[in-house]
Order: structure tokens, then C-alpha cells, then sequence
């Protein structure tokens, strides 16, 4: 089952989204992360989505505004995929190889959950950047609560998937890292999340037999392919992240957990490392980033001017005088 939410006539639903375009929409219902709260899990939210069939249709896709499908309780980013850790580590760090650490679990970031946008909606530039990057992931959302999770347990806290873009400011992000913190402003301006909520259950078929989903992944830069990966190329499944996310703290109904990056061009800065030159060029205003994963759907974005960033002073070097 597909779950989207929308704006239509300066209001906002959750629905049910059928294969030809036709919303169900959910009574009395405008947030799905609040709707997985008060559901519990995957079993809710699809008696919750059957009961929507029953009565009759709300308008048709084209009609309305799609939103992002959520808004995130948290948004954690992972980095699971090798072959774009040795890509971008040449061209963010200018260093190779993939740090043996790296191997020894799943790691991520906390990005920021009140940038999050929906599919069709513009990205502005970041203030102060001119080195501006996609980033080609899938993303987990979690339907129930749980804490120090087995990977096991973990599979039944997924309630489905979504495309997830990490908009990357690489000139920012290669600036601050070099402070040993981070990413932060580098990352912080926005995150694409479409264009709906496919349910677990929905992707069972894809799984292979080591557990990973076998989704293709495409990356286009004004029509142009620059990219194509499997998500089973991930190091580490969906179930391990979650269940990692969850030592010693809770996940929690609404969380969100990003792949991380494909590789074979799911962002430019792999390719960029790779080839040692910005070929494709970083994107500016008027480009369009068009990102398809199998089973879950197509998002597809423009670039628009962006804010100039308010001038600030450098840090101080201080005294450093004692009482």
C-alpha cells in the first residue's frame, strides 16, 4: 500500500495512493507520522489504509500538491554504501581508500528534520555555496518504538520506504569537516523525501536471500543518466541500521534512517573524486535532478536562486583570562 500526503484546496490529507493516480484519503487524518503513532506499527496503518477503500475516492494525483509523506520525528543518515565512501573521501577529504573503522558498524549523522521537502518542490541554493550536490538514497521510517533491537526484531519496527535526496553543499561540508565535526551547514539546508510512503510488506519481493532489497537506482542531471546502482549493495540491511539506530536509545514511531548514498554516480562528488574534475559541473539554478527507485518512485527537482548568507564575524581568538 502507498501512502501520500497532499495539499489540496489549502488543506492537508493523508491518503491512500492507488496505482492509477486515485487518492483515498484517510477521515480526520493530516500527518502520517502522527497516524503511525496512534497506530503502532505496520498492522495499523494498513487496516487503517483498508478502511480508506471503503469510502469513495478524494481527487486524482494530478490534482493536487503532493507533500513529503512525513515529517520526520528525526532524520538519521547513514553511509552503507562502500563505493561511495571511496569516491567522495577523494573529493570532499582529499584522501582514498575506505577508513577500516568505516567496517565496523553502520554510521550515520543526525540531519535536520525541519528542512524537509516534497516531491516537486524547488531546492533553493544553500546561502554561501556555489558546489551544490544530490544524493541518491532510500529511507526506512519506523512504525513503532523500540529500543536495543536485534535485527530481527528490528524488520517488524519498519512500516515501509521512501526516496530520500540528501542535498549536499560539498564546498560547505568540505570547509567545517575540516574542524573534525560534522557535516553541518553543509547539509542542514534540505532534504527530499517522495513522492509517498511504500509499505514493508510491498517490498518483500525484491528481497534477496541475504536480506538486502534488490531496488535499481537511477540518478538523471537534466535528462541526462549519471548514475545506476543497486540498493542491495549496501553493506549492511535496512534491519541492522535500525537496530543500531536503537542501542541504548529508542526509535521511535516517524524516525527516519537513509541508506546513505548509492555509488556508480549516485551523487557528482563520487564521480567528481573519480575523475579528479567537477565533470558533470556542480548544480545551479535551472538544473533538474530527476532521482527513480524501483518500487517506491521518481522524484524529480529543480534549483532555484537561494538566499545570501548574513554576515557573520570570525571566531574570536580570546585571552583567555581566568577569574
Amino acid at each position: 500500500m502507498r501512502f501520500a500526503a497532499y495539499e489540496h484546496h489549502h488543506r492537508y490529507r493523508v491518503a491512500v495512493l492507488e496505482d492509477d493516480g486515485t487518492l483515498y484519503p484517510l477521515p480526520g487524518v493530516t500527518s502520517l507520522t502522527a497516524l503511525l503513532q496512534q497506530t503502532g506499527g505496520l498492522t495499523g496503518l494498513l487496516a487503517a489504509g483498508a478502511a480508506a477503500l471503503d469510502v469513495p475516492p478524494g481527487p486524482h494525483v494530478s490534482e493536487i500538491r503532493l507533500l513529503p509523506p512525513l515529517q520526520p520525528a528525526s532524520v538519521r543518515d547513514f553511509v552503507t554504501f562502500e563505493e561511495h565512501v571511496e569516491g567522495v573521501r577523494r573529493s570532499v577529504e582529499g584522501t582514498g581508500g575506505v577508513p577500516e573503522q568505516w567496517y565496523a558498524a553502520p554510521t550515520f549523522y543526525f540531519t535536520n528534520p525541519h528542512a524537509i521537502y516534497g516531491p516537486g518542490d524547488d531546492i533553493p541554493m544553500p546561502p554561501g555555496s556555489t558546489v551544490l550536490d544530490f544524493e541518491l538514497e532510500v529511507a526506512a521510517v519506523v512504525g513503532r518504538e523500540g529500543r536495543d533491537l536485534t535485527p530481527e526484531q528490528a524488520r517488524d519496527h519498519i512500516v515501509g520506504y521512501t526516496v530520500f535526496n540528501d542535498w549536499s553543499a560539498r564546498d560547505l561540508q568540505s570547509a567545517e569537516m575540516r574542524v573534525g565535526l560534522g557535516p553541518c551547514k553543509g547539509k542542514d539546508t534540505a532534504t527530499t523525501l517522495g513522492p509517498c510512503l511504500v509499505t514493508a510488506d510491498e517490498l518483500e519481493p525484491y528481497r534477496d536471500p541475504d536480506g538486502f532489497l534488490r531496488l535499481a537506482l537511477t540518478a538523471e542531471v537534466n535528462g541526462e543518466v549519471v548514475g545506476r546502482d543497486l540498493l542491495s549493495n549496501m553493506s549492511w540491511t535496512f534491519e541492522e541500521m535500525v537496530a543500531y539506530a536503537s542501542r541504548g536509545t529508542r526509535v521511535v514511531p516517524g524516525d527516519v534512517l537513509g541508506s546513505g548514498t548509492c555509488g556508480n554516480g549516485g551523487c557528482l562528488a563520487e564521480l567528481w573524486g573519480l575523475s579528479g574534475e567537477q565533470t558533470p559541473p556542480p548544480l545551479e539554478p535551472g538544473d533538474t535532478v530527476t532521482l527513480t527507485v524501483e518500487g517506491l518512485g521518481t522524484l524529480t527537482t529543480t534549483i532555484v536562486p537561494g538566499a545570501e548568507p548574513v554576515p557573520l564575524p570570525t571566531g574570536r581568538r580570546r585571552s583567555r583570562e581566568r577569574p
